[in-house]
């Protein structure tokens, strides 16, 4: 005689698939004579009957891939995914240069530098997006001889 009965009423009592019930090998026999719900009830309360664990995804990969990033590997063009656009937001990007630029013609202003007007001239040149950078800025004043002369 097949257990299939009682694995079904089991599953369902349990919440579980078929395949995750768990029949103790040693006691077949009273299984065997179970036959109504109350009898498997009382079945899974002995433990003769259980429900095997479900089975997780392993994160052993994930970690090993994990320290090896830390470490700077897999970092390379091949492990990228997305446009630049995507994985670099320009407007953040564009905000953060910008302030940057600024904080230093302020500086520069401050420690008399440059002159007032220097100083708006830089400003509207810096937010046309002419400078890359706070070292291209600098570039740029010595190039046009921009620094206030003594």
């Amino acid at each position: 005689m097949s257990l299939k009965s009682q694995r079904r009423m089991a599953a369902e009592i349990l919440g579980v698939g078929e395949e995750r019930v768990w029949i103790d090998p040693e006691k077949i026999e009273d299984v065997k004579d179970a036959i109504t719900r109350e009898d498997i009830r009382r079945l899974i309360k002995e433990g003769v009957i259980r429900k095997i664990k479900d089975q997780g995804v392993s994160r052993a990969r994930a970690r090993i891939l994990h320290k090896k990033r830390r470490k700077g590997r897999r970092r390379g063009s091949g492990s990228k995914s997305g446009a630049l656009g995507a994985r670099v937001d320009h407007l953040k990007e564009w905000v953060e240069k910008i302030r940057a630029i600024r904080r230093r013609l302020s500086e520069l202003r401050e420690k008399r530098i440059i002159t007032a007007k220097t100083y708006r001239y830089l400003y509207l040149k810096a937010k046309a997006g002419v400078f890359k950078s706070i070292s291209d800025l600098h570039q740029y004043i010595k190039a046009h001889g921009l620094r206030r002369k003594r």
